[in-house]
């Protein structure tokens, strides 16, 4: 185990009316404070304006942009994160808007750093979103661990009360991944505190 706690965010990507995530994140989060090595930072997207429209110049050309004031407190808490999770619900076998426009607001804020997902849906458990945001993490030059946590048919797993019914194996999927995240979080956060990360080339 690491010397130093690490900062983990945990983010919710739907800002969708009636949305299942918080209840999906609250679990995750006792989780992760349950796991021992995280100061865990929950993080709700519909807290925060995410316009669509972005600046003219593209952030891998101007990594610190001009951003809505409102968005200040969002991006300082992902630029605080060693590690990051993200909820994410799958919509007409993708992400959500919300969660996209919240990714390409930003830039170093992701880099070199260990994502991790929990994912929710009908049928496939989320799996098509999180295929998804590997492939734009990596292009973020984030890194995305192995392990996921999955919710098929989610609304049948919960209780009203938010508890899952049967909590083994999700549980172990999550200490999983968390554990992924502790190896890789501690790993990258010390590199980037030896050499700031920047792209070859």
């Amino acid at each position: 185990m690491p010397s130093e706690t690490l900062d983990l965010a945990v983010i919710i990507g739907s800002v969708r009316q009636g949305r299942f995530g918080p209840v999906v994140a609250n679990w995750f989060t006792e989780r992760a404070e349950s796991h021992g090595a995280f100061k865990v930072d929950l993080i709700d997207l519909a807290d925060t304006p995410l316009p669509l429209e972005l600046p003219p110049l593209p952030p891998r050309l101007e990594p610190n942009m001009a951003r809505p004031a409102e968005m200040a407190e969002l991006t300082r808490r992902i630029d605080a994160a060693d590690a990051i999770v993200v909820v994410t619900p799958e919509y007409n076998r993708s992400f959500p808007a919300s969660l996209k426009a919240a990714i390409d607001w930003h830039y170093t804020e992701w880099e070199a750093k260990p994502i991790g997902f929990v994912g929710y849906s009908g049928g496939s458990g989320g799996i098509l979103a999180v295929e998804q945001l590997r492939q734009v993490f990596g292009e973020l030059l984030a890194h995305t661990v192995r392990d996921y946590v999955s919710f098929p048919r989610y609304y049948q797993l919960f209780d009203a009360d938010g508890r899952l019914i049967a909590p083994e194996g999700p549980e172990g999927s999550a200490k999983a991944m968390l554990d992924e995240l502790q190896w890789w979080g501690s790993v990258l956060r010390d590199a980037r505190r030896d050499r700031p990360y920047h792209q070859a080339g």
